[in-house]
């Protein structure tokens, strides 16, 4: 199996997670931690599906060579994107669940509340996560994994063994 297929599979369970997370798991726990699970597993999707493209593309050498984190993919992609006419709000979706996750690193404190998880920053200045805002970012992450198995799937019969 090819790196790109490789990619492509690890997006869609981590994508697969995210919604059965906030479907089925996080309505019984309702624990407001599990947001922040969704929202990381939603981030890996998306850049599992951007990596699986820019492999795909870079086996038949219509991208350049790139270091293996997240900046240089990223950059490589917003490039690929703007030629291939891919939709400007995916690559906002990928920048906006990026930085929550950062924000959530950096975070001192980040508490739960009322289907919602608080990150606070430094100065407090905090930033909610919620069960509507996630739900919109999964069907937006869904839309994008299928535009790029799209992508990847359109000469995928010369790797099949």
């Amino acid at each position: 199996m090819e790196k790109f297929q490789e990619l492509r599979e690890i997006a869609k369970k981590k994508l697969q997670l995210a919604d059965h997370i906030l479907t089925m798991t996080y309505p019984i726990v309702n624990d407001g931690r599990l947001l922040l699970a969704v929202m990381e597993n939603i981030f890996l999707a998306l850049t599992n599906a951007m990596g699986s493209v820019l492999y795909y593309e870079r086996l038949f050498k219509r991208v350049p060579p790139f270091h293996d984190n997240f900046s240089s993919k990223f950059n490589l992609f917003k490039e690929y994107a703007e030629k291939k006419k891919v939709n400007e709000e995916y690559l906002k979706l990928i920048q906006n669940t990026k930085s929550i996750i950062v924000k959530h690193k950096t975070s001192p404190v980040e508490f739960a509340r009322k289907d919602q998880f608080v990150i606070c920053n430094g100065s407090y200045k905090t930033h909610t996560i919620s069960v509507n805002e996630l739900k919109d970012y999964i069907a937006k992450a869904k839309s994008f994994l299928r535009q790029t198995q799209d992508i990847v799937s359109e000469n995928e019969n010369l790797f099949a063994r």
